[in-house]
């Protein structure tokens, strides 16, 4: 109990602290940041996981994170979490290293963002089916 009281707290101030540009580019600050994102994510912070799928799939250092990124993000957004699930279909239609591109898949993801309310979503759905016709 008190554990995860202390991780929110972290993960709180972690938050704040990534918009100070100075903490981030500092190697050991970047790490702390770093492991009080992925322990919210591990918890099973559906928040926590998009931000931190994000921060991987389009920051991170190698083939690894942007994978792990992407699972992060396929974990949010299964929880609800628009914004992952749209993110997810983009992926999903451009492809990995790992999974040629399948604009079914993306399709599927695209539609739970828009049960979610991403504002583009929809947008997404009606350009793929006008590019399949």
């Amino acid at each position: 109990m008190l554990w995860r009281l202390k991780a929110r707290a972290s993960y709180w101030l972690a938050r704040r602290l990534f918009h100070w540009s100075w903490f981030v580019r500092q190697p050991r600050g970047w790490s702390w940041l770093e492991g009080q994102f992925a322990r919210m994510a591990n918890l099973g912070d559906v928040g926590a996981q998009s931000f931190y799928g994000h921060i991987l799939t389009f920051r991170g250092q190698g083939l690894g994170a942007r994978e792990e990124g992407v699972r992060l993000l396929r974990l949010a957004a299964r929880a609800g979490d628009g914004k992952a699930a749209y993110q997810v279909g983009v992926i999903s239609l451009a492809g990995t290293p790992s999974k040629a591109p399948d604009a079914a898949e993306a399709a599927r993801w695209w539609q739970m963002a828009a049960k979610a309310g991403h504002p583009l979503a929809e947008i997404k759905l009606k350009e793929l089916a006008s590019r399949d016709v």
